[in-house]
């Protein structure tokens, strides 16, 4: 199993915890990243596999998926022990529904924030503009935070057992956290979930790869990982 994957893409860490959490080995293929120039040159096999060029791309024998979401799917239908989503429809549907949640809601907002790796432009004017957005995106992410620990409430998992909704949310609010978001401080469901899964070994291990590449790859970003 081959997969290609960005030093700094979400959704291709998002997969690589899918993978370590099922067990399953598989070859990592870096692409070429960079802070300036994004995912340039672009890989010719990403191109070839995914119309949109972008990462993850999964090879599994003669099959290629592109797109997080099908891949963990796939995953789960392929190499279906440990489980990664509920066996019954009607749960399996909620935890395929916080998955797009996390996704594609919460994506919004957070892509506000990205400017904050990159080096600080010349024209400051911009900068301060970006920032000027990136706030009003935090109040944003704020209400989402808000609204996730009242899902989980007391519950360890978002849908009981562990699932691909954790994965996701999980690498979202990480993803905020990195980028110098709100805090988790005022939403204590959510903070416990946040350090518990944060402790498991895939979690660990790609959160720590990120970190190793933000430290050579991005800019440093104030307030990153505040409590």
């Amino acid at each position: 199993m081959k997969l290609y994957s960005g030093p700094l893409s979400l959704f291709s860490r998002k997969v690589e915890i899918a993978l370590h959490e099922k067990g399953l080995p598989f070859e990592r293929i870096p692409v070429a990243f960079s802070q300036t120039r994004g995912y340039s040159p672009k890989h010719p096999e990403v191109l070839a596999a995914n119309p949109k060029g972008q990462v993850p791309v999964l090879i599994d024998e003669d099959l290629t998926l592109y797109d997080s979401t099908l891949i963990l799917e796939y995953l789960e239908d392929a190499y279906p022990d440990p489980a990664l989503y509920p066996k019954a429809a009607t749960e399996r549907a909620q935890c395929r529904l916080l998955d797009l949640f996390a996704d594609e809601i919460m994506l919004v907002p957070l892509r506000s924030l990205m400017h904050r790796t990159e080096p600080k432009p010349d024209d400051l004017q911009r900068w301060t503009e970006k920032e000027a957005k990136a706030r009003e995106a935090e109040a944003v992410l704020s209400r989402h935070y808000a609204d996730l620990d009242r899902r989980l409430g007391t519950q360890d998992f978002f849908c009981g057992a562990f699932s691909a909704a954790d994965i996701a949310v999980f690498m979202t609010v990480f993803w905020t956290r990195r980028l110098g978001g709100p805090s988790l401080k005022e939403h204590r469901a959510l903070a416990s979930w946040y350090a518990r899964l944060s402790e498991r070994p895939s979690f660990a291990r790609v959160t720590a790869e990120i970190r190793a590449a933000d430290r050579d790859l991005s800019a440093p970003v104030e307030g990153a990982y505040r409590d």
